[in-house]
């Protein structure tokens, strides 16, 4: 794109713009040094730049309903199922799918490919994951907790993550240790993200798919924790992620959420009636003053029907299937297999 100015007298700005609900960074070739004109005339440029692109110019998601999975030779690839209403592939399904991320995006070098295993739908996963507690008004109530002010965070360490369908291997230790599930919304971030608006926040997410926030129980009462929610949930796998990404213009909030153990329904969820925070406020607090890389995963809190208060306590054991839905996402199905 070129601007109407001398060459001399310019330099490169990158800039962030928005129209339409949407936000773009641009590359600015026009931005005057000069003392007396250049606020001015940095100001025309942008102006110049936001009349000259193109709408396919501004950032929106290339997929509708992502899936990542591992290939029949071992390898990672990328799909859209394109629609929401589509079925997540099984094994041995054929899919159009890229070798990265990027390429999905790009739509380039596309190949037909034999699903051999599903995968978290991230685009990264070496990244921790975030969490967030009582978020949801019933869970708070049946918690006899009250709900605060800030949304209350932690991590689990990229480790935690696990696939949809995997079995979830618990050692003795976490066998003995009040091992919990917890049905949850979770959202991916599209960009890098600091010290955004709630405004901006809702820009800034890529998608949505379901999560299950694993966790030992003992870890979380007073004597052993003392108020701290990170050693209890951050076990090897206690993050099962899947089993598809469907954009933020797919997905719609008004979607319920279940979780069912051994076919027995213990959570259900309404996220605009119980969520105390949206997935906007939730991110732009954690970005206050910290820099949250782009495609992290965040767990966004879990409703009433844990089993650590449930009447007399269902805590998970060997062989349960904890099955958490959402119609649109599909299915997270994971196995609890104590070693």
């Amino acid at each position: 794109m070129k601007l109407p100015t001398k060459p001399e007298s310019l330099r490169s700005a990158s800039k962030i713009l928005r129209r339409g609900g949407r936000t773009m960074r641009v590359q600015i070739f026009g931005a005057f040094e000069s003392d007396l004109v250049g606020l001015r005339e940095e100001r025309r440029a942008l102006n110049v730049a936001i009349a000259l692109l193109p709408p396919l110019a501004f950032v929106m998601p290339a997929f509708t309903k992502l899936v990542r999975f591992k290939s029949e030779t071992g390898e990672t690839y990328y799909a859209d199922l394109k629609d929401i209403a589509s079925e997540v592939p099984a094994p041995g399904s054929q899919l159009a799918a890229y070798k990265s991320f990027e390429g999905l995006l790009s739509k380039s070098n596309v190949e037909t490919v034999t699903v051999k295993e599903l995968l978290a739908p991230l685009p990264r996963d070496d990244l921790p994951l975030y969490c967030v507690g009582l978020n949801y008004k019933t869970h708070a109530t049946e918690a006899e907790l009250q709900v605060s002010q800030s949304p209350p965070l932690w991590t689990k360490p990229a480790a935690a993550l696990a696939n949809p369908g995997q079995n979830i291997l618990m050692n003795k230790y976490c066998a003995a240790s009040y091992p919990d599930y917890e049905a949850e919304l979770v959202f991916v971030t599209s960009r890098t993200c600091k010290d955004l608006t709630e405004s901006e926040a809702a820009d800034a997410i890529l998608g949505y798919t379901i999560g299950n926030d694993l966790s030992c129980r003992l870890f979380q009462l007073p004597k052993h924790g003392g108020g701290q929610f990170f050693y209890a949930k951050a076990f090897d796998n206690f993050a099962p992620i899947g089993p598809a990404l469907v954009s933020l213009d797919a997905f719609s909030m008004s979607a319920r959420m279940t979780l069912k153990v051994n076919g027995t329904k213990r959570q259900e969820a309404n996220f605009e009636e119980d969520m105390v925070f949206s997935p906007a406020a939730i991110l732009s607090f954690m970005s206050q003053g910290t820099t949250i890389p782009a495609f992290t995963a965040v767990m966004t809190g879990t409703p009433a029907g844990v089993g650590a208060f449930m009447k007399p306590k269902q805590f998970l054991n060997d062989g349960d299937v904890v099955e958490v839905s959402i119609p649109g996402i599909g299915e997270l199905k994971n196995k609890i297999v104590f070693e």
